[in-house]
This record gives C-alpha cells, sequence and structure tokens, in this order.
C-alpha cells in the first residue's frame, strides 16, 4: 500500500511530485524548505519551518520525528551550518539520525537558505 501526502507547496503539482511518501514502514519526505512566512528569516529560522512542516508531512503518515533514521540538509552558505545544526538538535533531540549537511549553489527558491529532506521508519 502506499500512500502520498501533499503539503500544497507551490512546486508539487507543476514538478509532479508528494511533500511525503508511506510505503510499508518506510517514510521518505522530499527537500522541504521554510513556509512562506519563514523565508526572509534567517537560517535557524528557516530550518526550525522546514522541520516543522516536515513534522506535519510525517504525522499524515503516522510518523513521527522519533521514527525519523536519516536527514539530509542542504545549505547555500556552509557559514550557517551552527545555526542550522541548532534548530536540527531541537528538532530531534535525543533521537540522533545519521544526517548529512552539504553546501549547495543555489536552491529552488531564491530566498531558501536551507533545503531538508528526511527518511524514516515506523517500527
Amino acid at each position: 500500500m502506499r500512500q502520498n501526502v501533499s503539503s500544497g507547496g507551490q512546486w508539487e503539482d507543476s514538478h509532479g511530485y508528494s511533500r511525503a511518501v508511506r510505503v510499508g514502514s518506510m517514510v521518505l519526505v522530499a527537500g522541504t524548505i521554510a513556509g512562506p512566512e519563514a523565508l526572509d528569516s534567517g537560517a535557524e529560522e528557516q530550518a526550525a519551518s522546514a522541520l516543522a512542516r516536515i513534522e506535519r508531512a510525517l504525522e499524515e503518515t503516522g510518523a513521527t520525528m522519533h521514527h525519523v533514521v536519516r536527514t539530509v540538509l542542504y545549505v547555500v552558505d556552509m557559514g550557517d551550518m551552527p545555526a542550522v545544526s541548532r534548530a536540527h538538535r531541537r528538532a530531534f533531540g535525543g533521537v540522533l539520525p545519521v544526517s548529512t549537511l552539504v553546501e549547495v549553489t543555489a536552491l529552488a527558491d531564491p530566498q531558501a537558505l536551507v533545503e531538508i529532506q528526511v527518511d524514516a521508519i515506523i517500527a
């Protein structure tokens, strides 16, 4: 059984993707940027907003942040790593998923400073 979750994001229809997909016990959440209300904020606030959007998508599939086993974070400036890391640490606490953080040239929205994707397993 497959469950697709949409968040109504601006590129979901035009690009043809889901915010999250659950198949069996696996939940994959697409790269997620901050919501429109936070795009004019700094990297820490943008990361927190993106993680809140991810948490909502996970909840729609029956998962929580405690089910997350991997995060991948894309930043446009590696200098933002400490700020993004603070938001990541607050969101996951003692869960400690494996994580990768890489610098990229740009993200789809020119205001976005960070994009985050996660994988979760509901055990």
